[in-house]
């Protein structure tokens, strides 16, 4: 993954579009240069106010990077305190209909995960919608017609069904409304509660030290399989329970049988912690591959782009050479320079004007 530098955030903020490809190729970079969190968030912070037609684009990437980090460690909470400005801004800034009702469902979704407490999300809807009075009015105005049909309804369900009040009530709560996916759709939120989060990718180290571990599983334990499979055929055979003839005999089975069931369970129990282990590695690789892939194209992307601009320089090259050729050769140009060979000096006026 490339080095951290101002320039390269700058630049690659620049690129940054409203696709989910972008968004998470370059939520997966910042995550993974967390370290520089707060000059990455004051950056951040310094473009969401410069370019207003980009609030929307950088609150979606902000989105993405604030949710994938928790995993990794608690650095990006550096953007809390930009982010109730950077709603005031877009309020006093934005005039889009579209932008306040994606930041209102992204704010939604923070509320019902807990990405931030219920008084800080608050805040932020505050800011986000003070400078919106048009928004407000339209959201007061729906919310005096529902309340208006839920009134009729409730009346004309309560006036059929006599006083059973709580039956007239029920067709009258709100639906769940499966929007959470249509909100994925517009604002690019990575997680869906409907089907399974996108892990972190990991980092190297951590796959290395993973695989390591595997190697000493209890599936390459070959020891511990020598002694299942020298275990007396007794343990496992009810037969063997006709042939005993004394209170010893039956001891010594029961010792072999208790010995037997120790070793099996605890074998199984690492098994099972291998099993374990090998899924959690499965998902990790295919993070992990996934993450590659997001780089490996864009890095093809850029190496189109310097393809492209490097025939063009090639272009222009050839063009130059071209004009040169066409130059005259300046040895074979006449020499201008004899025909003022006899013309008097200076010097020689001088002595006729006195003479």
């Amino acid at each position: 993954m490339s080095a951290f530098t101002e320039a390269a955030l700058i630049k690659k903020l620049g690129d940054l579009n409203t696709s989910s490809q972008s968004i998470q190729t370059l939520s997966l970079w910042l995550i993974h240069h967390r370290k520089h969190n707060e000059k990455i968030v004051s950056i951040w912070y310094d473009d969401i106010l410069a370019i207003p037609s980009r609030k929307l684009v950088f609150m979606y990437l902000a989105n993405d990077v604030i949710q994938n980090s928790k995993k990794k460690g608690p650095e990006f909470s550096s953007f809390s305190p930009y982010l109730s400005k950077a709603f005031k801004d877009i309020a006093q800034k934005c005039e889009d209909e579209k932008t306040f009702s994606s930041l209102n469902r992204i704010l939604k979704i923070w509320g019902e995960r807990g990405v931030y407490e219920a008084d800080k999300i608050k805040e932020f809807e505050d800011n986000l919608n003070s400078g919106n009075p048009k928004k407000k009015s339209s959201e007061s105005n729906r919310n005096k017609e529902e309340s208006s049909r839920k009134r009729k309804a409730e009346e004309s369900s309560n006036a059929s069904n006599g006083s059973d009040k709580k039956k007239a009530k029920v067709p009258q709560q709100t639906p769940s409304k499966p929007k959470i996916l249509e909100v994925n759709g517009e604002t690019h939120i990575t997680l869906s509660p409907t089907t399974q989060p996108v892990g972190d990718p990991p980092e190297p180290d951590e796959l290395i030290k993973m695989l390591e571990s595997l190697e000493e599983a209890a599936s390459s334990d070959a020891a511990t399989r020598e002694k299942i499979t020298r275990l007396p055929p007794e343990v496992s055979s009810i037969e063997a329970l006709a042939k005993i003839t004394d209170k010893d005999a039956a001891a010594k089975l029961q010792k072999q049988v208790n010995e037997a069931v120790h070793l099996l369970k605890e074998y199984n129990s690492r098994l099972a912690a291998e099993m374990n282990d090998r899924n959690k590695l499965a998902v990790m690789l295919k993070d992990f591959q996934r993450e590659q892939q997001e780089l490996l194209t864009q890095a093809e992307q850029r190496l189109q782009e310097y393809t492209l601009k490097l025939e063009k320089v090639k272009e222009v090259q050839g063009e130059i050479k071209n004009h040169l050729s066409k130059l005259p050769d300046i040895a074979n140009l006449p020499d201008v320079t004899g025909k003022f060979a006899s013309l008097p000096s200076a010097a020689d006026l001088f002595n006729v004007h006195h003479h």
